[in-house]
């Protein structure tokens, strides 16, 4: 009978453990997770890229655009063509001056409307300008 005690005693206070603290610091790693994760956007459509004899791996925050057997030029799921690629990359240079683009033109595509591209993402303000190609 001398194991329970009374809820007024102040002998000992309780025994049990006391997790709040724990879950707010998961709560806090999983909302600095979140904030930091870099989200990769796709073009949306499939490109047979041609093969290449070097290549290396490019940083994962960059612009991507891919050019169709088709002709198309698309960025995120839409065709924006050649005229909206100068408008697209001034407006992402303007929040991040450092981005590259990525070119990913399909290997059965016009060599014409890729130069294109490439001299319209110039004119947009990209210091960088890459082509997407299978590695070796």
């Amino acid at each position: 009978m001398g194991r329970f005690k009374d809820a007024g005693s102040d002998d000992e206070g309780d025994s049990g453990i006391d997790i709040s603290p724990l879950i707010d610091c998961v709560f806090i790693l999983l909302i600095f997770f979140i904030v930091t994760t870099v989200f990769v956007e796709e073009t949306g459509v499939e490109v047979d890229k041609p093969q290449a004899a070097t290549s290396s791996t490019l940083e994962s925050n960059s612009l991507l655009i891919a050019i169709t057997a088709e002709g198309a030029v698309v960025y995120d799921k839409r065709d924006i063509g050649v005229k909206g690629v100068q408008s697209l990359v001034k407006r992402m240079v303007s929040t991040d001056p450092e981005i590259p683009v990525i070119i990913q033109a399909d290997e059965n595509s016009n060599t014409g409307l890729f130069v294109r591209v490439v001299g319209e993402a110039k004119l947009g303000g990209a210091k960088q300008v890459n082509v997407a190609a299978k590695s070796g």
